[in-house]
């Protein structure tokens, strides 16, 4: 495997370990959020940078079913970003409390909330529609293409996404989504395993989502691979 690409898998795996723990909140303290926050504004812009080649071709090439949806989906990861970091800035009250935002603090809470789960959602379904691509590093990596270890990972995920959809019932996140609830709750006495380990479950469903999801769009008619 080449070194760039090894370097894009360990970016990769880093914001999605970085993401899970963004959502934990107040769970791992202000501070501790803040950074990670900090840490995932710059894991984004370096995983960019190593996938440059697809934003030159951005206007290159036929858009096909797949590619547009693909395109999309990354323009509305950007405009997380974008919300988050925008917002995260707002409401510090350590790493940047020095800014004078003295006005539009409420506006800013609800624009960090909406941008949390929808990010959340957004970068979950984009790691799904490059899961192929990934899986096929990691093939590459260990030099394993067995057929039946391939099922034994469709089983797994697909289990995975089975508790994902419990997990998101549980959690309430379809109603940090609609903007139902203004404030994020936590049980501050529960395990923060726990509490990740069902925001991995729900990623995973979203995964699984976005992975089908390419799957069926691929195979309309004139769909080509294009991968970020």
């Amino acid at each position: 495997m080449k070194r760039k690409q090894s370097v894009r898998i360990v970016v990769d795996i880093a914001m999605t370990a970085v993401l899970l723990f963004l959502m934990t909140y107040e769970l791992i303290g202000q501070v501790f959020h803040e950074l990670l926050g900090i840490i995932m504004f710059v894991l984004f812009i370096l995983h960019h940078i190593l996938n440059s080649r697809w934003t030159k071709n951005l206007i290159k090439g036929k858009y096909t079913a797949l590619r547009t949806l693909q395109t999309v989906l990354v323009v509305l990861v950007l405009f997380w970003v974008a919300g988050s970091i925008f917002s995260g800035v707002m409401l510090s009250r350590h790493i940047f409390s020095f800014l004078p935002f003295g006005n539009g603090l409420s506006f800013a809470r609800n624009l960090h909330m909406l941008s949390a789960y929808w990010g959340f959602v957004f970068m979950s379904l984009h790691l799904g529609f490059h899961w192929n691509m990934m899986m096929g590093m990691v093939k590459r990596l260990t030099k394993n293409s067995s057929a039946m270890w391939a099922w034994v990972f469709r089983i797994i995920a697909l289990i995975i996404a089975g508790y994902g959809v419990y997990a998101f019932i549980k959690r309430d996140i379809g109603s940090y989504l609609l903007f139902q609830n203004q404030f994020a709750f936590f049980d501050f006495a529960e395990p923060i395993i726990r509490f990740l380990l069902d925001y991995m479950a729900i990623m995973g469903l979203f995964v699984v989502i976005g992975h089908y999801t390419s799957g069926i769009t691929r195979e309309c008619k004139g769909t080509k691979k294009q991968e970020e």
